[in-house]
């Protein structure tokens, strides 16, 4: 398979691609560099620990400033609904990404050029090299032209609070509403704070904080939701979509 131009995804992308080494290197996966040890420096593991941590703060930067009036609970459910295997996978479907990954053979017998797990892993590891080579305002706008398209499609959807997603999610799969307890309050009267946890089935899944009882309850909520299977993050109407777990989607 002859691999396209770097020049061709500079154009996607919309940025240029300085250090074309360490572009390249985001699409060796491991099972390539075990068979050809001598032909590339390294895999792209490492990069996609850095492009991981880079989607996170600009996904989250562009929800803050796109949604000003979302509290924590909703950003929360918009960012799942954006970085998550599967919708990184499609943008690096979209991107051209598969065409330039370098599989060993047994990977790219079994399919691993169209897995999700493996794309979206290579988009990380890509927006990791895109950083080193030509900086984080880089990556930063390849990020803003990627996800321009689902950004608007998320204006586009009404999302529930997190503490309504959680509870119909509970009632369908455990058949029980989830329960709030106060744990503690600090500081004075003028500016508490309040620190919740949230249990299913009489067992505590997750703690949120906020300025009132409510903001603390939909924290609780929404770490809640990341904690629990797929299906819990459905303000989008999305099945099967499963946040990214941290370090990759391997």
């Amino acid at each position: 398979m002859t691999e396209p131009s770097l020049d061709e995804l500079s154009e996607r992308l919309g940025i240029p691609l300085t250090d074309t080494d360490t572009i390249r290197q985001a699409f060796v996966h491991s099972s390539y560099l075990n068979e050809n040890p001598a032909a590339v420096s390294g895999h792209n593991e490492r990069l996609e620990f850095l492009g991981d941590a880079v989607i996170g703060v600009v996904v989250a930067r562009l929800l803050y400033d796109r949604f000003p009036d979302d509290d924590e609970g909703l950003l929360t459910a918009r960012r799942a609904a954006l970085v998550n295997r599967d919708s990184l996978a499609a943008v690096a479907r979209e991107a051209g990404l598969d065409r330039y990954l370098l599989l060993g053979r047994g990977e790219a017998e079994y399919g691993g050029r169209s897995r999700p797990s493996l794309l979206a892993a290579s988009f990380e590891a890509l927006i990791g090299a895109i950083v080193l080579s030509d900086g984080l305002d880089a990556a930063t706008a390849a990020l803003h032209r990627l996800f321009a398209d689902r950004l608007a499609a998320l204006r586009a959807v009404p999302l529930k609070s997190a503490k309504s997603q959680l509870q119909e999610w509970s009632q369908r799969h455990r058949g029980a509403k989830p329960s709030y307890q106060l744990l503690r309050t600090t500081g004075p009267a003028h500016d508490q704070r309040f620190q919740v946890a949230v249990s299913l089935g009489g067992q505590a899944i997750a703690e949120g904080e906020g300025a009132s009882r409510q903001r603390a309850e939909e924290q609780a909520a929404a770490r809640a939701l990341l904690s629990l299977r797929p299906a819990a993050v459905g303000g989008l109407g999305l099945p099967g979509e499963e946040p990214m777990p941290a370090g990759g989607g391997r």
